[in-house]
């Protein structure tokens, strides 16, 4: 399976947390991601998300420009691990985007990819083998 790992895009600061939606700049960041994804041929059976809700738009915007389905699952909220990663995305297909938050994506990159905790900036992905 090849797991897409993206860390959700810029949201505004603000209270409560899981209600924060993207910034316009994120809002930007999530379609330039869909529209790299697509121009990149990447077709995701779905995509999951943390239930948080920047994290949902930024699923949300990537599930358009791909023409996947998209799911918000409670176990990519912020603490996700690579169990509760491999949870979600199992029966899934062969082809997953999973958004997420920091730190979680590093560490759970730096732990599948066998190396150091890549930098995830905001929008940022990194692809990996299942």
């Amino acid at each position: 399976m090849q797991l897409y790992l993206v860390r959700h895009a810029e949201a505004t600061p603000g209270d409560p947390d899981e209600l924060r939606p993207l910034s316009d700049e994120g809002r930007e960041q999530a379609r330039e991601l869909g529209e790299r994804l697509r121009a990149d041929g990447v077709a995701p059976d779905v995509v999951l998300t943390s239930p948080l809700l920047r994290a949902r738009e930024t699923g949300e915007a990537l599930a358009r420009a791909t023409g996947a389905r998209y799911e918000a699952d409670a176990r990519l909220a912020p603490g996700a691990t690579v169990e509760t990663v491999k949870e979600a995305v199992s029966g899934r297909g062969e082809r997953v985007v999973v958004v997420g938050h920091q730190p979680d994506c590093g560490r759970i990159a730096a732990t599948l990819g066998g190396g150091e905790e890549p930098r995830f900036p905001a929008a940022g992905m990194v692809v990996l083998q299942l």
